[in-house]
């Protein structure tokens, strides 16, 4: 993190400085830049880079940087109105419309601007990311023989056997197929199992892009609501009696956003109730590898106690690593691994082979086991800082559930409280929330928020978010008493 602020540092001081030299000339050297800034060559050489990408130098290898010669006047603006009448009139062929609404996935995407405090990020801070593990292994696995070649379209034995022990039961290697990211593989998986226009059941709430996949495909979300145990059976099998859906998706651990595990009494139920509909089960296992030290030994995957096929498994190495580091894997049996495989090759082909390799790599090292440690025992620390100071500041928002798995907590604002109108008081406060209502495809119940702590620096970045939240809270609930939570 310091590393990154002195490249913005610096990069800053060189942008002001740019006038001093003509277009094309030439900058001081690196060496130069070193010993006048008291910086590392590696600053000095991201820095420079950054100015690059914005246009400002060229850098010329074994030359130096020269300040960019200006741009040409940018042409007039063409008239896309046209395109308003074709986008519309495909729009009326289609049975539901497919439509992407993005706004769920770009504030879990979306970098806040500087200064305000990311309650809303949906990946591990760089302080909690294997940096130096995924850089050694990316080095090792680009010296592998036959590294920059092509792989098999399924994906690469050895890893697809890795998902398959880190699966368990009886899934195999076979039943694997490696894919890019676990966006990539829900993608895949509903556009296998459902064609456009069908329903297909969801919890309720639960994750925004998987939302967003359903409705680009054409497909019409079910809300099944779920509680501390999960999915509710009952109201599971009524919602696939009433809709003639095909295809359930959940998260049966640590959901997103509740953080709810579904309860063991009901894991073989959602598995009858399902078979019994001729449905399959997509189980989106997106953050087992984020478990927290104090969560005691964790229930199987669906998929490990599923015979028949009708789980679909999704799980990937993405959260507990990086966002770029996109390696994910499916798990089916039967004919519809087929079409699954066949959906993702017209698709993307295959992931790159060297990005596949450096997860062989990384996985095998004895750094991934030390970091799965590291960030558990960190991500208990953030966990009770954030539920501590919420008790302590923000007692009347409601935390009914304590998930010791993932990474956000989601609370419950009194009725009658106006969500967004909170999430927009705490960011001019400087936290960046996330409102609840993305998480619903249908009207929610209540208004809530979801509050990320793993996207933060450290705890004193959740005590501090708590405290402009409370201050967020008392802007938009004047009244006495409980100034936290009335009028919101």
């Amino acid at each position: 993190m310091q590393e990154r602020s002195s490249v913005d540092e610096l990069a800053e001081r060189l942008r002001r400085e740019l006038d001093r030299y003509s277009p094309g000339g030439k900058l001081p050297s690196s060496r130069a830049l070193v010993e006048r800034f008291r910086v590392s060559p590696v600053t000095v050489s991201r820095a420079l880079a950054q100015l690059a990408a914005e246009g400002l130098v060229v850098t010329r290898p074994g030359a130096g940087a020269f300040r960019a010669r200006p741009r040409r006047p940018a042409a007039p603006a063409g008239d896309t109105s046209w395109q308003e009448v074709a986008l519309s009139a495909d729009a009326t062929a289609d049975p539901v419309p497919r439509s992407v609404d993005a706004s769920g996935v770009m504030a879990t995407l979306a970098v806040p601007s500087a200064g305000v405090i990311e309650f809303t990020g949906g990946y591990l801070h760089p302080s909690l990311q294997p940096e130096r593990a995924m850089a050694a292994a990316l080095s090792r696995a680009g010296r592998r023989p036959g590294a920059w070649g092509r792989p098999p379209v399924e994906g690469l034995p050895e890893l697809r056997e890795w998902f398959a022990r880190s699966i368990g039961g009886t899934v195999t290697a076979a039943e694997i197929l490696v894919t890019s990211g676990g966006q990539s593989a829900l993608t895949t998986a509903l556009r296998a199992l459902a064609p456009p226009g069908a329903p297909v059941l969801v919890e309720s709430p639960t994750y925004p892009g998987m939302l967003a996949i359903a409705r680009a495909a054409g497909l019409r979300p079910v809300p099944v609501p779920v509680d501390a145990d999960g999915v509710k059976p009952d109201l599971l099998a009524d919602a696939f009696r009433a809709s003639g859906a095909r295809v359930f998706v959940c998260q049966p651990l640590f959901q997103n956003p509740t953080g709810a595990v579904l309860a063991p009494e009901r894991r073989g139920e959602v598995l009858r109730i399902a078979r019994e509909a001729g449905a399959f089960v997509v189980e989106d296992d997106f953050v087992r590898r984020l478990v927290h030290e104090d969560a005691g030994p964790l229930p199987r995957p669906l998929a490990a106690d599923d015979p028949d096929g009708v789980v679909v498994h999704v799980c990937s190495l993405t959260k507990a690593t990086s966002p770029s580091f996109r390696v994910s894997a499916l798990a089916a049996r039967g004919p519809v691994l087929e079409r699954l495989r066949a959906i993702q090759v017209v698709d993307t082909f295959f992931v790159p082979r060297p990005l596949q390799e450096a997860a062989l790599e990384l996985v095998g090292s004895p750094a991934w086991p030390r970091h799965l440690r590291a960030v558990s025992a960190e991500l208990r620390v953030r966990r009770e800082a954030m539920t501590s100071a919420l008790r302590a500041h923000l007692p009347g928002l409601a935390l009914p559930h304590i998930p010791s798995g993932g990474y956000h907590l989601w609370l419950r604002l009194p009725d009658g409280a106006h969500e967004s109108v909170l999430a927009a008081a705490a960011l001019r406060a400087g936290v960046a929330v996330s409102a609840g209502r993305p998480y619903f495809s249908a009207e929610p119940p209540a208004g809530h928020v979801r509050l990320s702590f793993a996207a933060v620096a450290g705890t004193g970045e959740i005590s501090e978010g708590v405290r402009r939240l409370r201050a967020a809270c008392d802007e938009v609930c004047p009244g006495p008493g409980n100034r936290s939570t009335q009028g919101v």
